[in-house]
């Protein structure tokens, strides 16, 4: 996989844990044909979780999932991984290397940057510029945490579509990790 799919997939990815898919997105996440390769399996699932839901439900569980009443079942921020709470050094680590790469909060954005869908656009475009700073980014601030937060999407009660979503991104994160870390990085278990 090259650098420019790998921009796509994180785009991707980022976009589906940045809101539930409505529209063209929706439309086009159904009219999905994966090829043979080793994201075959995550991309099926997501072309038919996508085409058995209504944008209501898949709102409706967007919400149940990540915002909740008072918390969501998942809680994707890089903080809440690695220390069990938000807000914490992870977070301020981050800010710190997105200041270093020229990255500025965007106005209006209410998450904190540890965010997982704000990580993967980071990502995207470290990936589509083919910045040097790509794999350190990814070691540092996702590669701990990130598939154990995949896993608990898959597990979690509330989860149709996003179990898929989920699935996809750890077949995606299962070959980041391969490829950009070396051997011996510690990991976060699921919870």
């Amino acid at each position: 996989m090259n650098e420019m799919m790998r921009s796509e997939m994180y785009a991707l990815l980022a976009s589906l844990w940045r809101a539930a898919p409505a529209g063209e997105a929706l439309a086009w996440l159904r009219a999905i044909e994966a090829e043979p390769g080793p994201l075959a399996r995550g991309l099926g699932l997501v072309q038919l979780a996508a085409s058995s839901r209504s944008e209501q439900e898949l709102a409706e569980e967007y919400q149940d999932l990540f915002i909740g009443l008072g918390r969501g079942e998942i809680v994707p921020f890089a903080s809440w991984y690695l220390t069990g709470s938000l807000m914490e050094l992870p977070l301020a680590v981050l800010r710190r290397d997105l200041l270093r790469l020229g990255f500025e909060r965007q106005e209006g954005v209410c998450e904190p940057e540890d965010h997982l869908a704000a990580l993967c656009e980071v990502m995207a475009i470290l990936c589509a510029e083919e910045h040097p700073a790509r794999n350190e980014f990814f070691e540092r601030h996702l590669a701990p945490w990130v598939q154990a937060c995949c896993r608990d999407q898959q597990a979690a009660k509330s989860a149709v579509f996003y179990r898929a979503a989920g699935a996809l991104a750890d077949d995606f994160f299962q070959q980041e990790l391969a490829l950009r870390l070396p051997f011996g990085v510690p990991r976060v278990a699921a919870s």
